[in-house]
């Protein structure tokens, strides 16, 4: 059965979140968390994205960006890809790492963009990994490229 299409806007700006099959760890270390943050500053600079916010958590992740749909796609495609393999090695494992495809809901206001920022950001609060989101060291609100 074919997938439903994805609704996108060129030049969006998206929260695009992936998860861990069936919920399962993509970064069990600092190790692991550097890694996954070096290359979503490497997509970034890639595919010329705009980061807005970004968390890193146990089992998925958060970003807010603006990009082109076709950068978006191919950007997501490589970074979730160059995870996966690069975990799959170090742990050697084989399989997916990640749970379908990415997903990406579209920021339609202002305000919609506000509101996602600050649900990205709290995320490792309500999954109490710490008590405010500023001690949480696999998140901010901008990730240059080097």
């Amino acid at each position: 059965m074919p997938r439903v299409p994805r609704r996108e806007l060129p030049d969006g700006i998206y929260h695009v979140t992936s998860r861990g099959v069936a919920r399962s760890a993509i970064a069990r270390d600092v190790l692991d968390y550097s890694a996954l943050r070096a290359q979503v500053r490497d997509v970034i600079r890639r595919f010329a994205w705009k980061l807005f916010a970004y968390c890193l958590m146990p089992n998925h992740y958060h970003l807010i960006v603006e990009a082109e749909r076709e950068l978006l796609s191919a950007g997501m495609h490589r970074l979730n890809f160059l995870h996966a393999q690069r975990f799959n090695r170090r742990y050697n494992r084989d399989g997916h790492l990640f749970q379908n495809r990415y997903g990406a809901l579209v920021i339609e206001s202002p305000e919609h963009l506000v509101a996602a920022i600050v649900y990205v950001l709290d995320n490792p609060v309500r999954a109490g990994l710490c008590e405010r989101a500023a001690d949480w060291r696999w998140s901010g609100s901008a990730l240059q490229p080097d």
